[in-house]
């Protein structure tokens, strides 16, 4: 399995619904915490079992439309990584939680296409710099995430993105 660092993602799709907010992403009551890994064990409380169960490390989300919607809070994303998410494919993102989780070093790509054919256990290959996403076997063809982006998915967000610049490397 392969990460956003390499610019090719392979892992397992989970699929979510539609209109999924950061409420159900990350309840509240979780909000006091700020270890990633504490985090990822709480998200999706009180959602799907389905999805509480088979979230884990090399996880793709697989989304509807409106993905993320609701409050701006970053636990969401930051919850998501923890739990070993490693990208969201969807019809649509909301448009706070899709710049958060860039910003928080997760791939976020925009396919129907993609989300249609994918169902639970799916193998799904994401290759963010030549625009396709491959759900198995079937490629899906998406916006290419320009060579900043890659950068700063490589670097695992935009903090570290931005200490390696002021670095110098």
């Amino acid at each position: 399995m392969s990460g956003a660092g390499t610019g090719r993602i392979q892992g397992k799709a989970l699929l979510v619904g539609d209109n999924v907010d950061t409420d159900q992403i990350m309840p509240g009551r979780f909000l006091a915490l700020s270890d990633e890994q504490e985090l990822g064990r709480h998200v999706f409380d009180g959602y799907e079992e389905r999805v509480r169960q088979g979230i884990g490390a090399g996880t793709i989300l697989v989304a509807g439309q409106n993905f993320g919607c609701g409050s701006s809070r970053e636990h969401a994303p930051i919850g998501l990584r923890g739990a070993g998410v490693q990208a969201i494919v969807a019809k649509g993102f909301a448009r706070i939680f899709l710049r958060n989780a860039i910003n928080l070093g997760i791939p976020v790509v925009v396919s129907a296409e993609a989300a249609a054919l994918a169902h639970d256990g799916s193998q799904v290959e994401i290759s963010l710099g030549e625009g396709i996403v491959s759900v198995d076997g079937k490629e899906c063809p998406v916006e290419p995430f320009p060579q900043f982006l890659q950068d700063l998915l490589q670097a695992g967000g935009l903090r570290q993105y931005v200490r390696r610049r002021l670095a110098g490397r």
